[in-house]
C-alpha cells in the first residue's frame, strides 16, 4: 500500500469551541466571560480615576473619568476579583455577579480645590453643585507629598493620606 494521506479537519472538533464559549457563559466561569459582566468603573486599572455620580447606602453611581477632569473624585488604588482591607483612609468599590465578588477596588480621594463634594460616612464622597443643599465640603486647598492638618485653617476640616501623603484642607461650602 502506499503512504496515508493526512485526513481533512474534522467538523466535529470545530464545535469544541463553542460548546467551551456555552459552558463558561451557563457557569460564569471564565474570566473572559465575568469581565464581560463588570461595569466600566470595575474594568478600571490601578491609576484610573473615577467620578461618582450620586451615592447612596444602596446604590452608588459611579463612572470612569478623565484623571485631569473635574469630575474626578477618586483614584484606584487597588483593583482584584476579591474583597480586601483598603485601610481606613480609602473607599472601595465592590461589584458582585451571582453572588460573588467581580471586582473590588480600593480608592484613594482624589478631590480638585475648589470643587464641592457631598460627604457621608457611608458613601464617601459625591461630586456637588457648589450652591446646591447636598454641598457639605469645599476643598479650599491640596497639599500633595505632605499629611499635615496643620496646614489647614483651625476653622476648616481636613482629610490626610498618608499612602501617597496627601492633605486636602475643606470648608463648609455655605458658611
Amino acid at each position: 500500500m502506499g503512504c496515508v494521506e493526512p485526513k481533512p479537519f474534522s467538523a466535529r472538533y470545530a464545535v469544541v469551541g463553542p460548546v467551551v464559549v456555552m459552558l463558561c457563559l451557563v457557569l460564569g466561569g471564565c474570566g473572559f466571560v465575568s469581565n464581560a459582566t463588570r461595569s466600566d468603573t470595575a474594568r478600571a486599572k490601578v491609576g484610573d480615576c473615577i467620578g461618582v455620580v450620586a451615592g447612596n447606602t444602596l446604590d452608588t453611581q459611579t463612572q470612569p473619568v478623565d484623571c485631569g477632569s473635574p469630575d474626578t473624585v477618586y483614584r484606584v488604588r487597588s483593583a482584584t476579583a476579591n474583597k480586601q482591607d483598603c485601610g481606613p483612609e480609602y473607599s472601595s468599590y465592590q461589584e458582585t455577579f451571582r453572588g460573588g465578588t467581580t471586582a473590588y477596588l480600593c480608592l484613594i480621594p482624589d478631590l480638585k480645590p475648589g470643587g464641592c463634594y457631598h460627604q457621608d460616612t457611608v458613601s464617601g464622597f459625591a461630586h456637588a453643585d457648589c450652591d446646591s443643599v447636598d454641598a457639605t465640603a469645599r476643598v479650599v486647598k491640596r497639599v500633595d507629598g505632605s499629611s499635615d492638618p496643620g496646614l489647614c485653617d483651625p476653622t476648616g476640616t481636613y482629610v490626610t493620606l498618608k499612602d501617597p501623603p496627601t492633605t486636602f484642607c475643606l470648608v463648609n461650602p455655605r458658611g
